[in-house]
């Protein structure tokens, strides 16, 4: 009778699918959520890219006088933050530079910008606390 019985479940595979699904499911949900996490911060990265492309032009082209932009009367950092929060970013520091080499000699003006990324699932993607600093630099010539 006990024979039968420890065959009988040797045999048996009604739970075989739920410990399987135990076994693979935290892997699964960590490849998922981990690439979902890596692709916010490389579109972040590409945004903040962006709006320091656009903070350039602008204050390259304030530096004429008689271009109207929204840059020409100091609004700099507000149009860059403008400019960042269409893209859904959070700016930590805005820094221009009207009198920039950009690597090609003078007359160039440059935007610096620098922003946190913060997971919203930084105990499964194994982040540095606090996020990670990301930093963009953009040149843009002169208008003269």
């Amino acid at each position: 009778m006990k024979r039968s019985r420890l065959r009988a479940l040797a045999r048996g595979r009604s739970g075989a699918t739920a410990v399987e699904f135990a076994l693979v499911a935290p892997m699964f949900l960590a490849l998922v959520f981990g690439t979902i996490e890596f692709g916010r911060l490389l579109w972040t990265e590409q945004a903040l890219q962006q709006t320091a492309i656009a903070g350039a032009r602008c204050v390259a082209i304030a530096q004429g006088k008689t271009q109207n932009s929204p840059c020409a009367s100091g609004g700099t950092t507000t149009y860059v933050q403008n400019v960042a929060k269409g893209w859904g970013v959070t700016l930590a520091t805005i820094t221009p530079n009207t009198s920039a080499s950009c690597g090609a000699g003078g007359g160039f003006s440059e935007m610096t910008l620098t922003s946190t990324f913060n997971s919203v699932a930084p105990g499964l993607v194994q982040l540095a606390t606090g996020g990670i600093t990301l930093t963009a630099s953009a040149c843009y010539p002169n208008n003269s």
